[in-house]
């Protein structure tokens, strides 16, 4: 009885350390693919860099339909793919690069809709280019869908037209395509930039709250307007939104400047006729100044002028200057 009282003691004993053991095993696993995760989730969260945009000066509007396709394949094909349909993590608790996805995106169907519409035609009875056709909206397909179809396959049938339309421009396939590099068409691009830069300036500039005089009607006296408000309104982006709004803003600016260099190659003549070429390379100016790295691992929001920086409110100084600039250059193509 007591031999096997002994051999009963020993054998609780080595199961108990066999289960120290496991635990021991189970919990360096864990901490490991924490590690994993954190380091995959900040490799996965770094904006990808901006590119060298290549001019083509024997095809006008080569380099704005490369640059557009370059722009949509980065989306797909950065560190870590697409992410704002991610459902498994670390893609599903990522949220900054998803924000500045939305914002190149955004960029990305409003060229790829003038395209179609203005850029691609030579008059408003003119028949439209069938390949745009089909690209501008697969681009306008959900951004957040992950399954049947996924965001990523309507994106990439997208990029399989412009790519078609792009050979088609460069002779390289029948029937050829055309691009016409005319200041309204120029306008009506940058209006649509304008009214995108002016929203996310205010989000921006709001990161602090502000007191605002209700300019709604302002010169339009016999104006009406549906919800009317009081004299002064009171705007605030929301606390949990205000990194979603800033890194919104610099993938807005990462694929802006990307197509305005491409635009300041196609362009050249219509700018210079226009005396417009230098007003252009101001707002590319602020654009770059706006995706400086960031030397802080979160977006602060301090108050304007406290102790602590308010990113917003920096980020919103070069789009409201770049907006400026747009306006202006936008008065210049209207000019005769």
């Amino acid at each position: 009885m007591r031999l096997k009282g002994l051999l009963s003691g020993k054998g609780s004993q080595a199961a108990g350390q066999d289960r120290h053991v496991l635990r021991r095993v189970l919990g360096v696993t864990a901490g490991v693919l924490v590690v994993i995760m954190l380091l995959t989730g900040w490799y996965w969260s770094r904006e990808p860099a901006a590119f060298t945009v290549e001019p083509d000066h024997g095809t006008v509007g080569l380099a704005t339909t490369d640059t557009l396709l370059r722009v949509s394949r980065t989306l797909l094909e950065k560190p870590g793919g697409y992410l704002s349909n991610d459902i498994m993590p670390p893609g599903l608790y990522l949220d900054n690069m998803p924000n500045w996805e939305f914002g190149v995106l955004v960029q990305v169907r409003d060229l790829a809709r003038v395209m179609r519409n203005d850029f691609s035609r030579s008059q408003t009875q003119s028949t439209e280019d069938p390949d745009l056709a089909e690209a501008e909206p697969n681009f306008n397909f959900d951004n957040s869908s992950w399954i049947l179809p996924s965001s990523e396959s309507r994106y990439r049938k997208a990029i399989e037209h412009l790519e078609s339309y792009r050979a088609r421009l460069a002779g390289n396939r029948e029937p050829t395509a055309n691009f016409y590099a005319r200041a309204d068409n120029l306008e009506e691009w940058l209006a649509v930039v304008e009214k995108r830069l002016g929203n996310l300036s205010q989000q921006l500039s709001a990161s602090v709250g502000q007191s605002r005089v209700n300019t709604d009607l302002a010169g339009e006296p016999a104006g009406e307007v549906g919800r009317p408000q009081g004299k002064q309104v009171e705007v605030r982006t929301p606390w949990l939104q205000i990194d979603d709004v800033f890194y919104e803003a610099r993938g807005t600016a990462w694929a802006l400047l990307h197509f305005l260099r491409a635009i300041e190659h196609d362009m050249t003549h219509v700018l210079e006729d226009k005396n417009a070429a230098v007003s252009l390379r101001q707002v590319i100016r602020e654009l770059e100044g706006s995706l400086a790295p960031m030397r802080s691992p979160i977006v602060l929001n301090g108050s304007g002028f406290g102790l602590f920086a308010n990113h917003s409110l920096v980020m919103a100084s070069y789009l409201s200057r770049a907006n400026q600039a747009i306006t202006n250059l936008r008065s210049l193509l209207t000019r005769g």
